[in-house]
């Protein structure tokens, strides 16, 4: 016999708990509608005059119905008393619908204003909170970019929809609803009652309908953050996947992925289905019961029960069901809100993150570095360093050599306080560096990297970035620093021109020519020539000699001439301390130094090269 084939289940979220409820939803919402409380004031006001509005074709029906019967009841029939009848009747319900367009109309746009102003808030807010987070929580897998980017834009995106369905849908609805049960009750109990026990049915419904599909939908966010991410791996990633032909790949990959979507979409589409019918049947049902109430009722003559009251009381129905056929789509949107709002305030409110600042401001910085017993984790769970001390002088280059992978990145992260070291300490000038102010430690460090990011915009304005202060001159200076100077000027646009239009190696004279216009007491270099051609780097290798001078440096190279000019050498091996002296001494004592010197000067064919030189 076959085995059953087990229905999946649904895929939970990366990153999100699925604890919050709708009280800790709207708590977290409150603080950024409370700016806003003249505009919920407003739109109350609107909501509960155009709820009163609602009921007028009720009443208008049910006084025009007896007055119609009366008039029939006569012996003989008037027209004159027609005409007023019907003229009365126009006349009300015409203005009633004028007024009620004008108090829509007022009512949306204020609740509309207030959605977009807090969605404004929150896109806001968020920037704030995560260009405040360390750089530890941008390596966690679940913060990779496509999906905390999948999570901020569907937060917000739920979040003012949360808005709009309080005040532009909800309020007007259940406002209505309230009053129409009201009015049906000063009427008779009985049909009040009916349509009373109604709501709860249908509540309790929705209820299991929401309890059931909340699972799958939590898997749709899922593997739509997964998606986002898988998109932006391609955007970042096209290059290589091209030049291997792996398209198909890619496409089957996220087609993979697309389908897992599809069949959650589906299983939630037709649950919902299934939940929506029962609940159009106990609404027709409702609807039957006041007609055949009412109906029964008139016949019996009960007091204050006439034809009109049957037209009265099913209108008046109509308006408590009115929320409820519409309570599937916002009671669905309000848990979307729930599950998205999760990811969002887990960021928005998340504190543990936030980067440590600190107090210390020091006149002068001097960059005497002092590492000491440093052991370092990143978020994934990689060792990156190993019991590593060394003392980095100051106004001196030190060079961290090694081969891929020992560690040297990782010591430039700590000592620019991207990170911070799972034990041992780290001084600056004597001091620990967790008590260094931030961003008074990051003014006085300039930091180039192998591949260091272009922002959109104007050349200008990129190598600006380095000093927000600097005249049009001293960017002009540190381009020509750079040797970047004369192939701007012969841009068509100069220095206007789009920076992210620049070649790679055009880029990376930019982000130095960012680093000449800060003009740092200390300075990190991590390969700051590798994407740059033999002249370009002999160019750039002699800029960077002449802003070493006074200087702490600290530069990351594989290119053999830039090591053999520093001070002092540490040679890292695989996260481990290995080696430590001047580049002779280092060489001297044999190891994995000598090995990465030996190899380059081999594979630069450095015999061939000098024999060349020494012929010419």
């Amino acid at each position: 016999m076959a085995k059953e084939k087990k229905k999946p289940e649904p895929e939970n979220v990366d990153g999100i708990e699925g604890k919050m409820t709708l009280g800790e939803l709207l708590k977290n919402i409150f603080p950024f509608v409370k700016p806003y409380k003249w505009l919920v004031t407003a739109t109350l006001i609107f909501t509960f005059v155009s709820s009163l509005m609602a009921q007028v074709n009720a009443v208008v029906l049910d006084r025009a119905v007896d007055a119609i019967n009366d008039l029939l009841q006569q012996g003989s029939f008037l027209w004159s008393a027609a005409a007023k009848i019907l003229i009365v009747i126009s006349v009300i319900l015409l203005s009633k619908e004028v007024i009620s367009a004008v108090l829509t109309f007022a009512q949306r746009y204020f609740g509309e204003k207030m959605r977009i102003m807090v969605s404004r808030d929150l896109s806001l807010k968020v920037i704030d909170k995560i260009l405040s987070f360390r750089m530890a929580y941008y390596s966690a897998d679940v913060n990779e970019p496509g999906k905390l980017q999948s999570r901020i834009d569907r937060g917000v995106s739920s979040l003012s929809s949360t808005v709009n369905n309080l005040f532009i849908e909800i309020l007007p609805l259940f406002t209505s609803a309230i009053l129409a049960l009201i009015l049906m009750f000063m009427a008779n109990v009985y049909v009040g009652l009916v349509a009373l026990c109604i709501v709860p049915i249908y509540f309790y419904i929705t209820y299991l309908q929401a309890k059931h599909l909340k699972g799958w939908r939590r898997g749709i966010f899922g593997s739509h953050q997964a998606l986002s991410q898988g998109i932006l791996n391609i955007i970042e990633s096209i290059t290589v996947i091209k030049s291997f032909n792996r398209e198909d790949i890619e496409a089957n990959r996220q087609a993979n992925l697309q389908q897992q979507i599809t069949d959650q979409q589906m299983t939630t589409r037709r649950l919902s289905y299934i939940y929506n019918g029962v609940k159009s049947f106990v609404e027709q049902i409702g609807t039957v019961l006041i007609i055949i109430l009412t109906a029964y009722l008139v016949l019996i003559h009960y007091p204050g029960m006439s034809i009109g009251k049957i037209m009265y009381h099913v209108l008046l129905f109509n308006n408590v069901s009115a929320p409820i056929r519409q309570l599937h789509r916002i009671y669905d949107d309000m848990n979307d809100a729930l599950i998205y709002a999760e990811g969002f305030f887990g960021i928005l409110n998340d504190e543990k993150e936030i980067e440590d600042r600190g107090h210390y401001r020091p006149e002068q910085v001097v960059g005497n570095f002092e590492i000491s017993g440093v052991d370092f984790t990143y978020g994934n769970g990689t060792q990156a360093l190993f019991d590593v001390s060394m003392n980095i002088e100051p106004g001196k280059i030190t060079a961290l050599v090694g081969l891929s992978g020992a560690g040297k990145s990782t010591v430039v992260n700590l000592l620019d306080k991207f990170y911070e070291p799972d034990c041992g300490s780290i001084k600056l000038d004597g001091v620990d560096l967790r008590d260094w102010d931030t961003q008074w430690l990051r003014d006085n460090v300039g930091l180039v990297l192998q591949k260091n990011h272009i922002f959109s915009g104007t050349i200008e304005e990129n190598i600006r970035y380095g000093n927000p202060d600097a005249t049009f001159e001293e960017v002009e200076e540190a381009a020509k620093k750079a040797y970047i100077y004369d192939q701007i000027v012969q841009l068509p646009k100069g220095f206007q021109s789009q920076a992210l239009q620049l070649s790679g190696g055009q880029q990376q004279r930019i982000a130095i020519a960012r680093m000449f216009i800060k003009n740092p007491p200390i300075i990190f270099l991590d390969e700051p020539t590798a994407s740059l051609d033999a002249i370009a780097t002999e160019q750039i290798k002699a800029s960077i000699d002449a802003i070493k001078a006074g200087r702490t440096v600290i530069i990351i190279s594989h290119n053999i001439g830039q090591i053999i000019d520093a001070d002092n050498i540490f040679v890292l091996q695989k996260g481990h301390l290995v080696q430590a002296g001047t580049p002779d001494e280092v060489y001297r004592q044999g190891g994995i130094y000598k090995e990465i010197l030996d190899s380059s000067a081999r594979s630069m064919n450095v015999d061939k090269i000098a024999q060349t030189i020494e012929g010419e």
